[in-house]
């Protein structure tokens, strides 16, 4: 079975605007968007509405105990022939735990006159751009917005934080500038005319020259350069260096041997992603659209039930054949589920090859140290190697119970949360966990003997990490200043200390190891340095991500 292409637009965008605010503009774009089709868009309202011969509109909305929301849907068919098009706007009132936001969905599909028959590819519609240039989209916490963004040098470290984000959903698009060539020229004709595909799919910006040389130090396994285009799709970990491959990149010689062609095929991946990422929760549970007629009290009873029947028919094709192209979706999804179960089955084969291994190694060692021995060899065998050997915990409760093997660390969390991930655990979180409180503890004692000043990751970064070394993109010294401004939030990161350490008993834990990610878990270990005081690193919390304005 060959595997389709998902062909339709989605894109999923939130707002700070009220849903009041956000409905209006949202209304008010759409009818411009309509009389520029050429349709009359007099009269919306709530049902079915014919705005042109081929045309109708059908509007519903609802406000209550579940929220808001509003829903405006256009199906187009100009031929017996061509199918229909079914354009989607939803505007949904964010849930308690959106902290406000308001969220817009707008989808575009197609639906072919015939079974058997591939849907058209749909392009971005005129009325997104209009939306993204009325309304300040974001998603997690990036701007979407229809023009792509420089990137200075000072904006490199606020850009990891947005590639790194675990919440966001879109892909990053990044374009570089060739050397020699003006930045504002490469932008205008290069770079806008390959991004056009990619509004409302991807967060879009261009590195300066300046900033391209940063960026690339600081994405090590990651980068990208020479006029090239590169896009960074959601869990991006940036101190793994498999995970480049799943970043693709353009070069800028596909990009010269045809814009057009490199901007279809850059638009792809944004695309498939968008309709295949589960929606927010705000937006699953608006209810599923039910066209209805709308009543003519004007009518005759028999004219009226006339005319019912043949709207009430037309229903029932519309429901007939979106029933078949979502048979279809489903049976490519079964498809694309197989064929994953089949490389994880392969990949984890690989990795027992690879443990294997290892233990073969180990064995191999044991087995030289103990010729080594009865020759008289005994210094030589046991001569410790530059980089110490790691005992790494066998789970998150060993973990616990090896604490007291890190003198300058000092766990006041709650233990039966960080007991807890070991029946959630994934790929490498229990050893990432261990390596984190080696190196903060590694930190503490040379922070205590004032042989190193700065805070942990300035460590991370220097020569004084060497014994036992953390990646420094895992290391984060502060919270969003939406978080740290959040009382909610920010009373979740009031982690317990020592008295002697503060009076209140607890403080802002701010700083925090990235653990994992890739998942809803995506734990996090938080820290306070008192090593110029009390030469310890408190550690107030190891546990799923703590909540922000996204989860």
């Amino acid at each position: 079975m060959i595997v389709m292409e998902p062909r339709g637009y989605r894109m999923v965008v939130s707002t700070e605007q009220n849903y009041v605010d956000t409905c209006a503009v949202a209304e008010r774009e759409l009818i411009e968007w309509l009389r520029s089709k050429a349709y009359d868009p007099s009269g919306l309202d709530e049902g079915r509405t014919e705005i042109a011969p081929h045309a109708t509109l059908d509007r519903d909305s609802e406000s209550g105990l579940n929220g808001a929301y509003s829903r405006w849907r256009m199906r187009e068919t100009p031929s017996a022939t061509s199918g229909t098009w079914q354009s989607t706007l939803v505007v949904r009132a964010g849930l308690p735990e959106d902290e406000g936001r308001t969220w817009l969905q707008v989808d575009i599909e197609h639906q072919p006159a015939r079974e058997g028959q591939h849907p058209t590819r749909a392009n971005t519609p005129n009325l997104v751009r209009s939306l993204l240039d009325r309304l300040e989209a974001r998603d997690g916490q990036a701007d979407v917005a229809t023009a792509p963004a420089f990137i200075e040098a000072d904006d490199i470290d606020d850009l990891l934080g947005e590639l790194c984000d675990d919440q966001r959903r879109m892909p990053v698009v990044v374009a570089t500038v060739p050397y020699g060539k003006d930045a504002d020229g490469w932008s205008r004709e290069v770079v806008e005319p390959l991004f056009r595909n990619l509004h409302g799919l991807a967060v879009l910006y261009i590195l300066t020259p300046e900033a391209q040389a940063k960026f690339n130090a600081e994405l090590e396994y990651h980068p990208v350069f020479g006029g090239g285009v590169r896009t960074y799709v959601p869990g991006l970990d940036p101190a793994w260096k498999p995970d480049a491959q799943r970043h693709p990149v353009m070069s800028r010689r596909t990009i010269e041997s045809g814009v057009h062609r490199a901007a279809s095929i850059l638009a792809a991946l944004p695309q498939r992603m968008a309709s295949r990422h589960t929606l927010p929760t705000a937006l699953l549970s608006v209810p599923r659209h039910r066209a209805r007629p709308r009543p003519n009290p004007a009518a005759a009873d028999i004219d009226q039930l006339r005319t019912e029947n043949s709207a009430l028919t037309a229903l029932l094709d519309e429901a007939e054949r979106a029933e078949a192209i979502r048979v279809d979706e489903i049976n490519d999804l079964y498809a694309e589920l197989a064929k994953t179960e089949r490389g994880s089955d392969e990949l984890r084969g690989e990795n027992e090859e690879l443990y294997d291994r290892v233990k073969e190694s180990q064995r191999l060692i044991r087995y030289l140290r103990e010729r080594l021995e009865s020759v008289g060899g005994f210094a030589t065998a046991h001569t410790p190697t530059d980089a110490p050997a790691i005992s790494y915990p066998t789970a998150f409760a060993d973990l616990l119970d090896r604490l007291d093997e890190l003198p300058y660390i000092s766990f006041t969390g709650n233990r039966k949360t960080t007991r807890a991930l070991d029946s959630q655990s994934v790929d490498n979180w229990l050893y990432v966990a261990w390596d984190g409180l080696l190196a903060l503890n590694d930190f503490a004692r040379t922070s205590a003997e004032s042989t190193v000043s700065g805070d942990f990751l300035n460590w991370c970064k220097s020569d004084a990490s060497s014994v036992f070394p953390f990646p420094a993109a895992k290391v984060a010294m502060r919270e969003s200043d939406t978080v740290a401004n959040n009382g909610r939030l920010r009373g979740e990161r009031m982690l317990p200390v020592p008295k002697a350490v503060d009076s209140g008993g607890r403080v802002f834990m701010q700083a925090h190891l990235k653990i994992g990610g890739g998942n809803t878990i995506a734990p996090r270990l938080h820290f306070y340095d008192d090593g110029p005081r009390s030469g310890k690193v408190y550690i107030g919390y190891l546990g799923p991500h703590l909540r922000n304005t996204l989860t």
